[in-house]
């Protein structure tokens, strides 16, 4: 039989959070009815035993095994290729459904068909909101974020906590971490980009999606546990150049050279004085103050980078 929905996860080195994301996919599989769900999991080359556990413990999983990590939009594609569902759900590893959300999610696309896809209420272990949804962006808006002016107000982002939280929200973006997808909506606005090695690439899908006239949701009955990072932390100074090369990427694809040429002024404006004021933030640490993570030099690494990005 067809199944209702196919979930596609790419994991790399996070075996013991993505068997605990498994295992509450498979307590979910009930409320997905009648047709159940496929899973798949894409392993980017993990070096942690990864493909094992899942032939061992989760023998009904397809499993696509790389022999290296091809990134993580292209890694979800070789998934979405494989997936035979009318809906799809892109799920990180590092994530645990809650009692019912995967019901609410697949029963909100069902009875709304204008929406192309619409993505979980994700939250932190202690029950907190994370930015689980946010404004499509643009040079204001990433001036807005980059200077930490949402302190002031929320314009970078979506005020989420005073958001209603009975019903949902039509947005601009939600966060891919657990993204569930039309396959009518994909066929027509196409899969992941894969120039986006890492970060990016579902802004760039709701971007398309909402161009085309499909809508996008953000649904927090769906809730979501999202541990956050797992794989790139591995990598923490790669991946922070990853991101901004994708959102230079982003502006260069849909707003243009010239957007992109102002962005990498912008991200130089807000690097400098990062990089600049490093040392001084340092020396003034009052003894036995618990130490940040110094960024400085991830933001330094971008200022060289960035006439090539």
């Amino acid at each position: 039989m067809k199944p209702v929905l196919s979930i596609v996860i790419v994991s790399w080195n996070t075996r013991a959070l993505l068997r605990r994301c498994l295992e509450t996919v498979r307590a979910e599989e009930s409320g997905v009815s009648p047709g159940g769900l496929q899973v798949i999991v894409v392993d980017n080359g993990s070096a942690d035993g990864t493909p094992a556990m899942l032939r061992e413990e989760f023998p009904d999983t397809t499993v696509v095994e790389n022999r290296e990590n091809v990134g993580f939009a292209a890694a979800n594609n070789q998934g979405i290729r494989q997936a035979g569902g009318d809906l799809i759900l892109l799920l990180n590893p590092d994530t645990e459904l809650s009692a019912g959300s995967l019901g609410t999610m697949v029963r909100f696309m069902k009875t709304t068909e204008q929406a192309g896809a619409a993505g979980a209420c994700l939250v932190n272990p202690d029950g907190t909101l994370q930015a689980s949804a946010s404004p499509a962006p643009n040079l204001r808006r990433e001036i807005w974020r980059l200077f930490h002016l949402d302190r002031l107000h929320p314009f970078a982002s979506y005020p989420l906590s005073a958001w209603d939280a009975e019903r949902p929200h039509e947005v601009d973006v939600a966060q891919g971490a657990s993204l569930m997808v039309r396959r009518t909506a994909l066929d027509e606005v196409g899969i992941l980009d894969e120039d986006y090695y890492m970060y990016t690439e579902e802004v760039d899908l709701c971007f398309r999606l909402r161009k085309a006239g499909w809508r996008v949701y953000w649904l927090p009955q769906a809730k979501v546990l999202h541990w956050g990072g797992q794989s790139t932390r591995q990598m923490r100074g790669e991946m922070f150049l990853r991101l901004y090369e994708s959102k230079i990427l982003f502006f260069r694809k849909h707003h243009g050279p010239a957007a992109a040429v102002a962005y990498k002024v912008i991200l130089a404006l807000a690097a400098m004085p990062r990089v600049l004021l490093a040392p001084f933030v340092r020396l003034a640490a009052a003894p036995g103050e618990p130490s940040r993570d110094d960024l400085s030099p991830n933001y330094l690494r971008l200022l060289k980078a960035l006439p090539s990005l």
